[in-house]
């Protein structure tokens, strides 16, 4: 077994974008959504739903707070998010 470090949630990058484009938001706005201007910037929202990097979990607990949704749907690879976001 690897490193926890090295553990890939393989769903989160598509379910983060389906979040980011239900709400209608561009990246830029997501940021500002979620509160963290200055702090993390569009380009990491694109390396994160790309999968290119996986966000911090504080940060995905932020998207799911702003979605309405459980962490566990974001985390958890065999569950899909709702057809409609309850947020």
């Amino acid at each position: 077994m690897g490193r926890a470090s090295s553990w890939r949630v393989e769903r989160l990058p598509e379910k983060l974008l389906k979040i980011r484009k239900d709400l209608n938001l561009s990246q830029g706005e997501l940021v500002k959504r979620l509160g963290l201007e200055g702090r993390i910037y569009a380009n990491n929202v694109s390396e994160y739903e790309s999968g290119k990097r996986q966000p911090p979990m504080p940060i995905v607990l932020m998207y799911a707070r702003l979605a309405g949704i459980s962490t566990d749907v974001l985390i958890d690879d065999e569950l899909d998010l709702p057809e409609k976001l309850p947020y």
